[in-house]
This record gives structure tokens, sequence and C-alpha cells, in this order.
């Protein structure tokens, strides 16, 4: 037998009526809160690292070492990554043995000495009329030359220095250390892969401080003031109440949604606050 299915219901007027009023009301109260909130001084924020930094090499190699992984909290100054810099450590011991070198200098300066003990014994002869001119002249020209075989000799030496010093800044371009003190939040690249100087290895992101982004209405230009003191309530499961000092007050105000951006930075010694929670902000003393 053939069964004979019954037309869907559509809801009715009143259901519809029923189910817009539902919606009116859910909305009237989100907005009720938020102007409740914007009454007492809240305002909603977003909390978001101070710094967020994309590390590179800026030569390219071969990775030798990974430091570092995700998750791992690091200072300022740590090595995170090193290239392959067999080639740069060879050469700074070649520049270090010449710079260390001063073989050439103490041989130039024992000819010095000589040649102006010549010089003196043939003034003195020539006084005698025991030499001749040309004689005393050859002395006297020959003590002037080894001073400058002195002088040439400690210019390389110095040269040599120079040399060593940047044979040590190449081979510091093969370490990678951090900039900043953060958490790595990301790492591209491991050992025995190969880094490009236009890409980045990891990322590291600055918590501590924290930055509070918020917005606040045109009227409360002239209240809120770098240095202000407020109050940040981030959102669940955080929770709890923290300390930040305004540090940025927009002086270009957005006309399209008639507000001003306001800057908060909130200490985060222990990282116990994560980055890209939503929160809420009070000014105390703004109604």
């Amino acid at each position: 037998m053939r069964r004979i299915q019954a037309p869907e219901r559509s809801p009715g007027p009143r259901a519809r009526a029923f189910a817009v009023l539902a919606v009116a009301i859910l909305a009237g109260a989100g907005c009720a809160n938020a102007q409740e909130r914007k009454s007492q001084g809240q305002f909603d924020c977003l909390i978001q690292p101070k710094m967020v930094l994309k590390l590179g090499t800026s030569v390219p190699g071969l990775l030798s070492e990974m430091l570092v992984d995700r998750g791992d909290i690091i200072k300022k100054g740590d090595v995170v990554a090193r290239l392959e810099s067999g080639v740069e450590q060879a050469a700074v011991s070649l520049a270090k043995a010449r710079a260390e070198n001063e073989a050439t200098v103490r041989s130039s300066v024992a000819k010095l000495e000589f040649q102006r003990r010549k010089d003196e014994r043939s003034k003195l002869l020539r006084r005698n009329d025991s030499v001749s001119a040309a004689v005393a002249d050859e002395a006297e020209t020959s003590a002037r030359v080894a001073e400058q075989d002195v002088e040439e000799a400690k210019v390389n030496l110095a040269i040599a220095g120079l040399e060593l010093a940047r044979a040590n800044e190449v081979l510091k371009l093969r370490t990678i250390r951090s900039p900043i003190e953060g958490v790595v939040v990301e790492r591209k690249l491991g050992p025995g892969e190969y880094a490009f100087d236009q890409a980045h290895l990891l990322t590291v992101s600055q918590i501590n401080p924290l930055l509070v982004e918020v917005y606040v209405p045109l009227g409360q230009f002239g209240k809120i003031r770098v240095g202000a003191s407020a109050e940040v309530y981030p959102e669940d499961p955080v929770g709890g109440r923290y300390d930040a000092l305004v540090t940025v007050v927009d002086q270009v105000f957005d006309a399209a949604s008639g507000t001003i951006g306001v800057r908060l930075e909130m200490p985060n010694p222990n990282y116990a606050l994560p980055a890209g929670l939503k929160c809420r902000v009070r000014f105390p003393g703004i109604g």
C-alpha cells in the first residue's frame, strides 16, 4: 500500500511572533548589559601580547641546532638556534694567529736599533774624515728606512686585529639570539634544515607586560589620560581583577564608530595571564 505523507505544517503566526519576541528579548538583554557596563565605567577590551617577533637569520645556512621549542620561555639574549659555522670558526682561528704574531714587529725594532747604532758610528767617523760622505749618508738613510719598517709592522699588526674582530662578527651571525623575553609560540624549522635569510625560524611572543586594547566613546575624551590607573577583568575561565596603567590615548579618532583607542599596560611577571583574552576594563572615577 502506498503511504501518504502528511504535509509539514509551517509555524503559525503566533509561533513566529513568539520567536521574534524571544530574539528581541535576548538582543535587548545583551544591549542592556553592554549599556549597563558602559554606564558603570566598564568597556569591552582585548588582552594582547606586548610584542610578537618572527626571528630569522641575517645569513642563510644549514641549521646545526634548534635549542627551543613551542611553549618554551626564553630570556633576552638567549641562544635559540645555530647555523653550521665550521668555515667561520677556522677563519677566526687564522685571524687570531695573525693578530697575535708580533715577530715582524720585534724583528723590525731590532733592525732599527742596529741601523741607529751604525748611523751613530758613521757620524763619529765622518767627523774624523775616516769615512766618506756617501757612506755616512747611506747609514743615516738606512736608519730612517728602518723606522718606517717598524711603523709598517705595527700597522699590519693592528690590521690583523681588525680582521680578527671582523671574523668574530661573521661568526656571531651564525648564532641566533632572542632580542626579547617571552614565550615561543611557533617553531618553523629544525636541525638539518636550510634556513633562508628571508624566512623566519620561530615566533616569540612577549607577554610580560601585556597590552590591553580598548575603544571608548568620544564622550570620554579628556577624562582618560596617560598614566591613569584602571582595573581589568579577564573573561572566564581566567577571571579575577588586575591593575593596569594607561600608556596611550589616541589623538586620531574613529569617526565611523565614534570611539577613541586607548592602550593599557598590565604587568604579568609570572605569566599567569595568557594573551588573546577578551576582557572588561573599568576606569575608576569615570561614569
